[in-house]
């Protein structure tokens, strides 16, 4: 379940005449400000961001031009030549096979998600620590520890080997985790084993997005992304099915964890024939092997012009592969860091994951005493609205999408709030809490789950991507951890209602940051993009 400074830049006179885009003169403008005007200040602000917007977008049409020989002749001929392109692509079909793939991890990790839930308490019988909260809290949160360090771990190792290699290493510690959690006899072994696996889905879960930016073709770069949120979801309502015969057969976690090694073999074996990124493929210089990707995935027609780009955005990134962690603090990347971060803080602390589990007392409210029945309906209208965004986030845009979800959510919220602490009528309250619950549920799954790990690598340079994508998953567990950790505890000592208030306000804050603060990325390539966010870009090169 699945996570401030501006990405607009200008160039020439525009950066001139706005004064904003310079760094240093931003930060005067700042600490001169006084505090009584800040609400005036935020209104300029939002005000000159929107104009910010329209510059971007004109800059995009000057960075389209940017490779070409001269102004007036060859702008028509660009138009010419993306006509062609439109006419003659080959669609998502092509490039679906590989997202499916890459996506098994998505599938893993809603498994593993869900697959402790239930039959902790059988486990904690069987190996002798039932009763133990601390001890059945570890078995489950440690899992969150190596999902941590593998996220760190990513962008090291997939600068070196690529997307695909990476994937079939490092689903190794997710088959041998479940496998030794399966048939473990101690303590240790379960939690080695639980460790184990978190380490996997830590690395995959970072590789998935971008890898599916990176191969998939621009015009649909966002449906086929959101198939990553239809995974989780996906595995999520396959453990509960699955989880079912345990509340019978005490044994029956076992079984489950056997399963659970299972998709890692079709992991690793259909990354055998999946390809790798071609832009990863052109920074190692295997130019002909990223044509051959691109030709098959995008299109003959898109070979040569997304070569050229490649090539130009590698010459002004370096020419060496792997970055290094220090250059997250360099503009543009430690912008793209920042608000990397901030997603996944805002999505964690918009409530997620508590609202997801407390959903199952609000359920019991109406009468649905079945914890699995209560979770298969929140699994359900996760996995619907994981499948509307999936048309919606290419033709409504990621800006639209981020902010409309986060709006929904803090409206939910609000619902729920009002429906607990003014009780006109016990039923009604319930039904609006249930009411409230569900589509703070839809709107998560509209926008804030699947568009934020999808936002990231788009507005991410090529030479950080695998960094920044590794140190904002990384925010994402430690904020997931610290929800887990406190949830419980801030609803017995405040209650539910100032508890479910203060999502509400996050997930408000959460939108205001999206209308504000991100680039539209539909329909632009990432090296577009990259142009667009670096202004000096191509005058380096010139």
């Amino acid at each position: 379940m699945l996570v401030a400074t501006v990405l607009h830049q200008s160039v020439g006179p525009v950066r001139t005449r706005t004064g904003l885009t310079s760094n240093s003169n931003l930060k005067r403008f700042v600490i001169i400000l006084p505090k009584t005007d800040a609400l005036r200040f935020g209104i300029r602000f939002g005000l000159r961001f929107r104009n910010l917007r329209v510059l971007a977008k004109k800059k995009q049409r000057l960075s389209e031009l940017w490779s070409r020989k001269s102004d007036s002749e060859n702008f028509s001929n660009l138009s010419v030549e993306k006509d062609n392109g439109e006419n003659s692509e080959v669609g998502w079909l092509p490039a679906f096979p590989h997202v499916l793939v890459s996506s098994m991890v998505n599938f893993l990790f809603g498994y593993h998600i869900g697959v402790m839930n239930g039959p902790i308490v059988s486990v904690a019988r069987e190996l002798g620590f039932e009763g133990n909260s601390i001890l059945e809290g570890l078995v489950v949160s440690i899992f969150i520890a190596g999902a941590f360090l593998g996220s760190i771990c990513c962008g090291s190792i997939v600068d070196k080997l690529g997307c695909r290699r990476t994937f079939q290493i490092v689903t190794i510690p997710l088959i041998l985790g479940a496998l030794l959690s399966a048939q473990a006899h101690s303590l240790d072994e379960v939690l080695w084993g639980r460790f184990l696996v978190g380490l996997g889905i830590g690395v995959n879960t970072v590789l998935v997005p971008i890898y599916i930016s990176e191969i998939s073709p621009t015009r649909y770069r966002g449906s086929l992304g959101s198939v990553c949120q239809i995974g989780t979801c996906l595995g999520i309502i396959s453990s509960l099915f699955l989880g079912l015969p345990s509340e019978n057969d005490p044994h029956w976690w076992r079984t489950l964890l056997y399963i659970a090694s299972v998709p890692g073999f079709f992991l690793i074996l259909g990354m055998q024939f999946a390809v790798d990124s071609p832009r990863w493929l052109c920074k190692v210089g295997r130019q002909n092997d990223a044509r051959a990707v691109i030709k098959n995935l995008w299109g003959e027609s898109e070979v040569e012009r997304a070569i050229d780009e490649f090539l130009a955005v590698i010459k002004s990134d370096g020419s060496d592969v792997d970055s290094k962690w220090l250059e997250l603090l360099d503009e543009p990347h430690s912008r793209v860091a920042f608000i990397g971060g901030s997603l996944f803080v805002l999505q964690q602390f918009a409530g997620i994951n508590g609202v997801l589990y407390f959903s199952s007392l609000t359920f019991q409210d109406v009468g649905i005493s079945s914890s699995a029945l209560a979770s298969l309906l929140v699994g359900v209208t996760n996995f619907a609205g994981s499948v509307c965004a999936s048309y919606l986030v290419d033709n409504q845009g990621r800006q639209k999408l981020l902010t409309g979800s986060y709006a929904g959510m803090a409206v939910s919220m609000f619902l729920v709030v009002g429906a607990i602490a003014f009780p006109l009528d016990e039923q009604l309250g319930h039904n609006l809490s249930i009411l409230g619950t569900l589509t703070y549920i839809l709107s998560f799954a509209l926008g804030a789950g699947p568009v934020t790990g999808l936002v990231i690598p788009e507005l991410s340079s090529s030479r950080t991507r695998g960094k920044i994508m590794g140190f904002s998953f990384s925010v994402h567990w430690v904020c997931n951890f610290l929800v887990g950790l406190f949830f419980l505890d801030l609803v017995k000592k405040f209650g539910v209602a100032p508890v479910y208030a203060s999502f509400g306000a996050v997930s408000l804050l959460a939108a205001l940051f999206a209308n504000y603060f991100i680039v539209e990325t539909k329909g632009r390539s990432l090296e577009e993009i990259e142009m667009s966010l670096t202004p000096n870009l191509s005058a380096r090169d010139e």
